[in-house]
């Protein structure tokens, strides 16, 4: 790169020190190159102005023109403000400052014009607008048109650096610019093929444009540019781990999965499971190690495709093994397994927390000598003590409940590295499954089992209460079991356990013995207390389960028809939809009733109508994404994952899938970026693969 794009920040003229120092804090701009990098977020057309009279139905930042007809300062250290009385032809409103505005008391000169622009809030019955830029007519720019916007902070607003101070910078640098080589960090072949701006013109039209669709322009260019390092630098992940690591050979699937698939499969398996099916075992027969996610609604059949997985492996003398995030899943999935190889040879065991010393002895020594086929378990199968005689299959159950570390030693159980098959049923979106993923293959089954009704969904509030508790009711009558859930959010745990146990008296004095039998399920019970309320549950011993979403996944109870959401504003998208999952997986018609509150944010909305709306787990975590974002959604919010400047994957999902595509074709053509035409792909890409951690490496 240009050497002179890396002279530090403090060199150009208006930084200095001080404010070099509060760009690296604030904004992590560092030298010249990522000052230009600091990319404008909108645009406002400066050449136009509003009237105060208008402001109520303008949405957004306003452009003003008038005079200051009084000031005042109220109020001690941080209450301390300054107010201002401004007007124009229409009427009066106030500029507050509450702090950092000594700098610009020099421009607020009483019936001298000014313009003034800001964003007006309402503030009981009148407006204001919060930090304006003051900006005296004499010296405004009569030519001055599409002005960029920047983000700026609290800390570089005082000293100066609000957006249009950066602005100021920037213009300082592009001036420069102009006598500076600038080289081109595309190949010419994709700027030709795809008719995007060169370099030089893209950083100029993005921070200086002559009109909007020329910015526009710039940023599709830089938007591509940023999410075609990030498809390279997955593809070349995917590309050195594919090098390095062997994997078992399985050459044929064997007999475990034959007289399986032949005599025991409880049911026919959907295309979408035998489609998968063959994607699997064309990864353990490459001689490569498998990495695999493996998407699917709740109900869908991961599980049995899992198993199956698991049969092709200990048909060739391999062992597997299934990794769950909590003990009442990896119970589930135990009882599950054990009940579909009851009438097989395969050895199933389980392994977990509370498993008994004595009883891991027994498995520690099955699975040294290779007697024990499959083991299930909790994160308790990641010690050191528990070693296989041959691992070859491993099973990754909700595989974001896992760090990378703790995944990572389920490779050193053999010499020879497992072959992983990472289960969700939190379904992604496919720009993020892109790029998070983007060095794991990803099966997706999108077609649940024959025979199941969509469950309906219902929003209802307080005062439709007694209404719910009359259809509770009739469906109790009719033979079916109930699920109330309520919130349990870590920084208010002890409130979250009274409004838990004010639900569970209410419930139990409407649902009163020896009529109705309630249990309940909590994360302050022991184990044991937990367990036999689950397991009373499960034999329908009681109608009603009050839990916390301890019962987000693993309890299968295919008479329970009812599930009841208590505070549903305070769920998110996914963990909505996960528990709806728990009913719907018997033959009866299943219903979700979201219980909230009547004061509602336009968000909440959205997420409860889209649940009302929809039961499939792909639009619904579409509208997740767009709601929350991608770093919330894969909980890489402070990973740094996501450091994207100008791209954004909920809008530019079309463009992610272009820089994909040409990612791909380049590498084709070039595996190693060693053509002239693609050097500044090449440092980029090793730059990024020597300085960053594989947040989406399963292994």
């Amino acid at each position: 790169m240009n050497d002179w794009l890396q002279t530090s920040i403090e060199f150009l003229k208006g930084v200095g020190p001080q404010r070099a120092k509060l760009l690296r804090e604030e904004l992590g701009i560092l030298t010249f190159h990522d000052l230009l990098s600091h990319y404008p977020f909108r645009y406002i057309d400066r050449s136009k102005y509003h009237s105060i009279r208008d402001l109520p139905m303008v949405d957004g930042f306003v452009q003003l023109k008038g005079v200051i007809i009084g000031m005042n300062e109220s109020g001690n250290g941080r209450a301390k403000r300054l107010t201002v009385k401004f007007q124009d032809e229409t009427g009066v409103i106030d500029l507050v400052w509450f702090q950092g505005y000594k700098y610009i008391l020099p421009n607020l000169k009483p019936n001298v014009p000014i313009q003034v622009f800001g964003k007006p809030k309402q503030y009981s019955s009148s407006w204001n607008i919060p930090h304006p830029e003051i900006i005296p007519m004499a010296q405004v720019d009569p030519n001055l048109g599409w002005q960029p916007v920047y983000s700026s902070t609290e800390k570089l607003t005082a000293a100066g650096l609000h957006s249009r101070g950066i602005q100021k910078l920037i213009i300082t640098l592009l001036q420069q610019l102009q006598v500076q080589q600038l080289p081109e960090t595309l190949p010419a072949s994709l700027l030709n093929e795809l008719q995007l701006l060169n370099n030089r013109t893209a950083i100029s039209a993005i921070h200086n444009p002559s009109n909007v669709q020329l910015a526009q322009k710039a940023r599709a260019r830089f938007k591509l540019e940023e999410l075609l390092h990030l498809q390279l630098e997955l593809l070349l992940r995917k590309q050195i781990s594919m090098q390095r690591t062997a994997g078992h050979v399985v050459s044929e699937v064997g007999d475990a999965f034959h007289h399986f698939y032949e005599n025991h499969l409880p049911f026919p398996l959907t295309n979408a499971q035998k489609k998968v099916l063959k994607e699997i075992r064309k990864d353990i027969g490459s001689g490569m190690q498998m990495n695999r996610l493996l998407q699917g609604d709740v109900g869908s059949g991961k599980t049995v495709v899992a198993l199956l997985t698991m049969l092709m492996g200990i048909g060739s003398g391999l062992q597997g093994a299934l990794m769950a995030p909590t003990e009442i899943l990896a119970n589930q999935h135990y009882i599950g397994l054990q009940e579909l190889l009851k009438d097989t040879d395969i050895r199933i065991a389980l392994l977990t927390g509370s498993t008994k010393k004595a009883a891991r002895k027994v498995i520690h020594e099955a699975l040294l000598n290779g007697e024990l086929h499959l083991l299930i378990g909790t994160h308790a199968l990641l010690e050191d003590i528990v070693q296989f005689k041959n691992l070859g299959i491993v099973v990754i159950d909700e595989q974001h409940r896992f760090g990378v570390a703790q995944r990572a030693r389920l490779w050193k159980k053999n010499t020879t590295p497992p072959h992983v098959l990472v289960m969700t049923a939190t379904p992604i979106p496919r720009t993020l499954a892109m790029t998070f993923y983007g060095d794991l293959d990803v099966s997706v089954i999108d077609e649940l089992p024959p025979g199941r009704k969509p469950i309906t969904t219902q929003h209802r509030f307080e005062k439709d209460r007694l209404v719910v508790f009359g259809f509770i009711k009739r469906e109790i009558e009719l033979g079916r079991q109930v699920y109330i859930v309520y919130p349990l959010i870590q920084e208010s745990e002890s409130m979250d356990y009274a409004n838990l146990m004010d639900g569970y008296e209410s419930i139990t004095r409407v649902f009163p013995l020896p009529d109705y039998r309630v249990s309940i399920v909590h994360g302050k019970m022991k184990p044991e207390a937990k367990d036999y309320e689950m397991q009373l549950f499960v034999e329908g011993k009681t109608q009603i389960m009050v839990a916390t979403t301890v019962i987000e996944v693993g309890v299968n109870v295919p008479n329970a028809s009812i599930m009841i959401i208590e505070s549903a504003e305070r769920f998110g998208l996914s963990q909505l939809h996960q528990l709806r999952g728990r009913v719907g997986r018997g033959a009866e018609q299943s219903y979700c009733i979201l219980m909230s509150g009547d004061k509602l944010s336009k968000d909440t909305k959205k997420r409860l109508s889209t649940m009302v709306r929809t039961n499939d787990g792909f639009e619904i975590s579409e509208v997740d994404l767009e709601l929350r974002g991608p770093g919330d959604i894969m909980g890489t919010q402070q990973s740094g994952e996501l450091d994207l400047k100008i791209a954004d994957l909920v809008k530019d999902g079309p463009l992610v899938a272009l820089a994909r595509d040409k990612a791909r074709e380049l590498l084709a053509k070039d595996p190693r970026l060693e053509l002239p035409d693609h050097l500044y792909l090449r440092m980029e890409a090793v730059k990024r693969l020597k300085d960053k951690p594989n947040w989406a490496e399963i292994s």
